[in-house]
């Protein structure tokens, strides 16, 4: 029994220790970034968890042997280290809110008290005042080409709407299990947010799975109405390869060659907020994770076999889609992602905000992992309150007809990264 003790508090030291430095290398990171996402995200459960075994083992065995010893300072060096998470995940209102400060917004929700009894539950999804309409069909294609719908019981009218665009490396994913808190909050407002499937890889090639969210913009401007969508107010968002893609659909609005059969339809984005996404598909950026990515064979597999470097790399990377009209953007990373570099996000965000005419805001959030926005937690909760007020900022700018703010020109100025290419 003691030894088992000793063991458990070991694996928990090791999972505080890596999510709080994750740790390096590509061959560590998805290991990596699965401990330490669930660690981080989860760190109050863990806490509670940490400190329960360690005063049952204490008042069934005390601390007579070696193992006990070491054990219990184990334990308390974890409960140390899921502390310093929870306070650093507690900072991300206030990033958020220095973020949307810098293009004139102010998060009315910055510095509120923590909802602890929304992390405390953090896989319940659900709303007495929001629906569900799973499973329409947007496209020819099978279950590839459905969505699901989320809207107010009330249907209000004339209701901005938000197409979330699931990750998953572009060969898996489903529109079932991600981006579900924001749109359950955005619901919860009146809003109405859809979540996409889209052709996966290695079946589909690029650019297949921005033509089929192409697809799925134009079915939610003709029947978002029936749910009390607004046509004229579209924003989109998603993380990882969601965030790719969602930065692809914003920066590619009507381009008549990615809209085989409805190029005349309008697939301009009001607004996108892309999370902890990839930017550069053809390692532009000489970023050392970014080349390693470029030349790996997930590469191969989006691109298709056939592919050619750099034409149709370039054809699929946001950097090379930069244009002065993009919409407004909300970038988010986290500074621990150990799948996609927090460097990427930052070169993106610098690159764009020098060429486009809209708001750029850039929110980068210490001892955040990739994925830090799956379910509700201290960090995510106040990360979604706050993407909240960037879209209904936007949106109430463009009810009013104002031109959007100017961006102040400021330099990043990000937090250091060990792992920095």
């Amino acid at each position: 029994m003691t030894r088992g003790f000793l063991i458990r508090q070991a694996v928990n030291a090791a999972l505080t220790a890596n999510a709080l430095r994750p740790v390096p290398g590509m061959w560590a990171s998805v290991p990596a970034f699965f401990a330490g996402w669930l660690t981080s995200e989860l760190a109050p459960q863990q806490l509670g968890a940490t400190v329960l075994d360690a005063g049952v083992h204490l008042a069934r065995h005390g601390a007579s042997t070696r193992s006990d010893r070491l054990g219990l300072a184990l334990a308390a060096a974890s409960a140390a280290g899921l502390t310093a998470a929870m306070v650093s995940s507690r900072r991300a209102g206030q990033e958020m809110a220095d973020a949307l400060r810098e293009i004139g917004v102010d998060d009315p929700g910055a510095g509120s008290p923590i909802d602890w009894r929304s992390s405390s539950r953090p896989f319940r999804m659900r709303r007495d005042d929001v629906a569900r309409v799973s499973n329409l069909e947007y496209a020819p294609g099978g279950a590839r080409f459905r969505v699901d719908v989320y809207h107010h019981r009330d249907l209000p009218p004339n209701a901005p709407m938000l197409l979330q665009i699931h990750g998953g490396g572009w060969v898996i994913g489903s529109k079932d299990h991600q981006g579900l808190p924001l749109m359950v909050e955005l619901a919860s407002r009146g809003w109405v947010c859809a979540a996409v499937n889209y052709p996966l890889s290695p079946r589909a090639s690029w650019p297949a799975h921005l033509i089929a969210l192409k697809q799925a913009v134009a079915w939610l401007r003709t029947n978002g109405e029936q749910y009390g969508g607004d046509p004229d107010f579209l924003a989109v968002t998603g993380g990882s390869a969601g965030g790719h893609l969602a930065a692809m659909v914003a920066l590619t609005a009507n381009d008549p060659g990615l809209q085989p059969g409805f190029e005349d339809v309008d697939t301009s984005v009001s607004a996108c907020v892309p999370m902890y996404g990839a930017y550069d598909f053809a390692a532009e950026t000489g970023i050392k994770q970014v080349r390693a990515r470029v030349e790996s064979r997930i590469s191969e597999m989006v691109l298709g076999k056939g592919a050619r470097f750099p034409e149709d790399y370039l054809a699929a990377s946001p950097l090379a889609k930069l244009r002065a009209d993009a919409p407004p953007f909300l970038v988010v990373h986290g500074t621990h992602d150990s799948l996609l570099p927090v460097t990427e996000a930052r070169e993106f965000v610098s690159r764009l905000r020098a060429i486009s005419t809209s708001p750029v805001a850039y929110a980068e959030l210490r001892g955040a992992q990739h994925a830090f926005d799956i379910f509700h937690s201290i960090r995510s909760d106040q990360v979604i309150r706050a993407i909240a007020a960037f879209l209904e900022s936007v949106r109430a700018g463009k009810s009013s007809g104002e031109e959007p703010a100017e961006r102040p020109h400021t330099e990043l100025n990000p937090a250091s990264d060990s792992r920095a290419g």
